[in-house]
């Protein structure tokens, strides 16, 4: 064994500080997810005591609602701390989130206006994540590119 201790990398660029645009997606990622959080918890309070149609289907969908929560609210937390890692799990809620947006679309009353707004964020977000400063911000490089 070598006595030389070999330094840790991470895969982004640490130095300066850190892009608008990787703020603004972690910042809508932890968003999403704290929406998903509430979302969760007032089903299973409405479950709990109050007098839903199934009580255990409003029970695990409150438990369900609130472990969905777990993938933006990690995803946002790398992005905050410039994590490559993150921008998988950001990239695949938004795109969850797209066929959600589209049935509450379609659907009647209040739930229209709430699919517009969660359509604008997953798509803003999209467009935050994939953006080359975002790239390069958290040191994903293309294919092609891992040598340089």
């Amino acid at each position: 064994m070598s006595s030389e201790q070999t330094p840790t990398t991470t895969a982004s660029d640490d130095t300066g500080p850190r892009p608008r645009r990787l703020t603004h997606a972690a910042a809508l990622a932890a968003l999403e997810g704290l929406a998903l959080v509430a979302g969760g918890v007032w089903l299973l309070v409405l479950g709990l005591a109050g007098e839903p149609d199934d009580r255990g289907q409003a029970v695990t969908g409150g438990v369900t609602l609130i472990a969905l929560a777990l993938l933006p609210l990690l995803a946002a937390r790398g992005l905050f701390t410039r994590r490559s890692w993150s921008r998988g799990p950001a990239v695949i809620t938004q795109i969850m989130a797209l066929p959600v947006a589209y049935n509450m679309l379609r659907s009647d009353g209040v739930a229209i206006p709430a699919g517009i707004v969660l359509a604008v964020v997953a798509v803003t977000a999209l467009v935050l994540l994939v953006n080359p400063e975002t790239t390069r911000a958290l040191g994903i490089r293309g294919p092609g590119n891992a040598g340089k």
